[in-house]
């Protein structure tokens, strides 16, 4: 297992998680262990906005007609 130090806590943070721990019957280093473990999960459940793009795009493809590239379709250069 690692190691984790959590530097400048505020005091009232630390209480707060010190009497969740209490509530739950878990010591407070428990109790914290617990609480980054449900938030790494969350997060890692929940779907990027970039996934939610390609799965709701990928549902309803378009078909684009791309027009031809020519001498005409290019603007002229101003120097």
């Amino acid at each position: 297992m690692s190691m984790l130090t959590v530097r400048d806590l505020d005091p009232e943070v630390k209480a707060k998680l010190r009497a969740r721990a209490a509530r739950q019957g878990r010591s407070m280093e428990a109790e914290v262990r617990l609480i980054l473990a449900r938030a790494v999960e969350i997060d890692e459940a929940r779907p990027s906005i970039a996934d939610v793009f390609l799965d709701e795009f990928s549902r309803h493809p378009v078909e684009l007609e791309l027009p031809e590239r020519g001498a005409m379709s290019q603007r002229p250069v101003n120097l």
